[in-house]
């Protein structure tokens, strides 16, 4: 399962392609090459690492001139133009059925208008190399709420072991041994609650909206079109009118919007059609690795030795749970 593909639909596509992997292939499918992109997949691979990783430092530059419901609704506002475009080139229409959008409403809500709020205000109080790593605890949250929310889900003894060894990892990262001393614990929290929102919003959009019909593409772009329109109504009510546009943090919204959820939505297409979900969904483990090393070599931000051990632990926890069992 993919919990870090942070854009909903792309995750539920991840998640269906793996079913169907697991079924026998008729004669005719498993003849069908895999589409192949114009660039090679590995460095589209590591584009999208890259982007993903500097998400967070864009976050915090963001944050330095704008409030984060500002900085959320730009990204969103930005990442929705590109979606747009790339439909108009691919003369996609957007989804019909009230029902349809009434799902893609809190799919918007659950996997973009909340947890890109929670980052960007985590953000305010804590270093973008730990909400980098707060981000890499999705799949730990996803398996917990899996072996509850979805039957088909049934746990392993390797895959209950990576929950707990990741937990563990967050643990270390947090420094526990020393009572948490130094972290804020408000902005901490947020980005661990943003985390957990991706799989909640996950396995919603693989309970209402996986086999809809309708083109990934198609679903979302509603689905950030309706995560811009909530952010729209919210800010207003609690942020101002800026007095001055800072150029940098401006330019940083533009990017984190264009690149870190428009363009990387498209790559991410591209990368599940070509090399398949699970090779696809490796980036999950770059993006904390990449997140730190911008953050301490950019922003200058400092670094305990247990932001890296405990990042270790935390991504090899996450590893173990996405282990299946043989033939499953």
């Amino acid at each position: 399962m993919c919990y870090e593909i942070k854009e909903g639909i792309v995750a539920a596509m991840t998640t269906a392609t793996t079913a169907s992997a697991a079924s026998p292939p008729s004669s005719a499918s498993a003849a069908a090459p895999r589409p192949r992109g114009r660039l090679d997949w590995r460095l589209r691979f590591a584009a999208l690492s890259l982007v993903w990783g500097f998400s967070f430092l864009l976050i915090k530059v963001g944050t330095d001139g704008y409030a984060p419901f500002q900085v959320t609704l730009g990204r969103l506002v930005f990442g929705t133009a590109v979606l747009a475009v790339a439909m108009a080139l691919k003369r996609e229409r957007l989804p019909r059925g009230v029902r349809t959008w009434g799902h893609l409403a809190v799919a918007a809500f659950l996997l973009n208008a909340l947890p890109f709020s929670l980052f960007a205000y985590s953000e305010l109080t804590i270093p973008s190399t730990l909400a980098g790593i707060c981000n890499a605890t999705s799949p730990l949250w996803g398996m917990a709420l899996s072996m509850v929310a979805l039957s088909e889900d049934r746990p392993t003894r390797v895959r209950v072991a990576g929950l707990g060894i990741g937990f563990l990892g967050v643990l270390t990262v947090l420094g526990a041994w020393e009572g948490f001393h130094g972290l804020d614990a408000m902005g901490t929290a947020m980005a661990l609650l943003a985390s957990l929102s991706y799989p909640i919003g996950w396995i919603y959009v693989r309970r209402t909206l996986a086999g809809s019909g309708e083109s990934h593409l198609s679903l979302t772009g509603a689905q950030l079109l309706l995560a811009t329109v909530q952010l729209a109504v919210v800010t207003p009510l609690f942020t101002s009118v800026p007095s001055r546009l800072p150029v940098l943090p401006l330019l940083a919204i533009v990017a984190l919007g264009a690149l870190g959820t428009g363009f990387a939505v498209l790559v991410q297409y591209g990368l599940v059609a070509e090399v398949g979900p699970t090779t696809a969904q490796m980036v999950t483990y770059f993006i904390p690795v990449i997140a730190t090393a911008a953050g301490v070599a950019v922003l200058g931000e400092s670094l305990r030795w247990s932001t890296p051990v405990g990042a270790v632990v935390v991504l090899l926890g996450a590893a173990l749970t996405q282990v299946r069992r043989k033939g499953a």
